[in-house]
């Protein structure tokens, strides 16, 4: 294995890599970002990256700037530990998410992951509603899903949980761990392979970042104890970092989130609610909306209760979003290309007028 391999180089990056290839450019990955300064892992050692004044003209929004586990083409400046950063290479994987408020952006929040770990506490503050929504950000991502409850020694039932989740995310696998009690942990070995990279998401205070010192064998992420009363967690990782596992892996830590807002598409949607999608499949019509139409598989599955109502619901709500973050996406489209437009005209009658 050589340098690169070892930060999860492979030959799909060597073969993008290719066309910006020169005497002063190498390839590193992103371990972390802090505003504007990446740290940059490369053959050559560690060191911290800016954008070039290029790419920042010609990135088209936030999506397109370095993200942690990106693979990026750098040059080194003078001083040894800093680099310019010229582009960076096709994403293998992108978990990303629509940016807080109003504004419609969207974050990514890792890059190039092979596995998302969602993690969910199995005390006071599981949602099973929660489950879903970061189901879809996962299956649209491109990583594999594998939902890992933590807390498992705060919980009565633990096999109860497994099974409810396993009900929610029939096709991804679910791991019951205690980080506290060190049990579990082995269960995540298949996904923690040498030059694999694994993300974990999660709500504050759900044990992502005791998880990873677990792992790592030290005291890498600052922990602290969720509230009293409600089972909270407070905020501990303050930005997403990747990490080399003593095993070989990488891991990303991110963050809690409070509320994951979507940035997917129905694709993602469907994926994870392969029941809905599957009975959706059957209804007599293609366009049936799941309301009043005869030959409604969904309805059926409903009247039944082969379907939970609280399930269909959360998929309606879902879908809803994902519509209108559709719209929103089109407008701001529709709004970007009148701005190039009205640019252009305005170069061209200042260049009119001199002549």
């Amino acid at each position: 294995m050589n340098d690169l391999e070892k930060y999860g180089w492979s030959s799909f990056f060597e073969g993008a890599f290719l066309e910006h290839a020169g005497p002063d450019r190498v390839a590193a990955r992103v371990a972390a970002v802090h505003t504007d300064l990446c740290r940059l892992y490369a053959a050559q050692g560690e060191a911290w990256g800016e954008v070039s004044g290029r790419f920042r003209h010609e990135a088209s929004g936030p999506g397109d700037f370095p993200a942690v586990g990106d693979w990026v083409v750098a040059s080194s400046r003078p001083g040894g530990d800093r680099a310019t950063i010229h582009a960076v290479l096709p994403r293998r994987s992108r978990l990303a998410r629509k940016v807080a408020g109003v504004v419609t952006s969207e974050q990514v929040l890792a890059a190039n992951v092979d596995t998302l770990f969602l993690v969910a506490g199995l005390d006071g503050d599981f949602n099973a509603r929660r489950i879903e929504r970061a189901l879809v950000l996962a299956w649209d991502s491109g990583a594999e899903p594998v939902l890992v409850l933590s807390k498992a020694d705060l919980c009565e039932d633990v096999p109860g949980r497994v099974a409810e989740v396993q009900a929610l995310a029939p096709a991804a696998s679910v791991v019951a761990t205690s980080a506290r009690e060190a049990s579990g942990l082995e269960s995540l070995g298949p996904w923690l392979q040498a030059g694999r990279t694994v993300a974990l998401l999660g709500s504050s205070g759900v044990g992502k970042s005791t998880l990873i010192n677990r792992l790592l064998g030290a005291e890498a992420q600052r922990t602290a104890e969720v509230r009293p009363g409600d089972d909270r967690g407070r905020h501990t990782t303050s930005h997403r970092e990747l990490f080399l596992l003593p095993a070989g892996a990488l891991i990303v830590d991110t963050p809690g989130i409070r509320e994951i807002q979507l940035w997917a598409d129905e694709e993602g949607l469907d994926a994870a609610f392969r029941d809905i999608a599957a009975l959706a499949a059957i209804c007599r019509f293609g366009d049936c909306r799941h309301q009043t139409e005869p030959g409604c598989a969904v309805r059926s599955a409903l009247a039944s209760g082969d379907l939970p109502e609280e399930r269909f619901a959360s998929y309606q709500k879902l879908q809803a979003e994902l519509a209108h973050l559709e719209r929103r996406q089109d407008l701001r489209k529709e709004l970007e290309q009148k701005a190039r437009w009205k640019a252009i005209h305005k170069a061209q009658r200042r260049f009119k007028s001199r002549g």
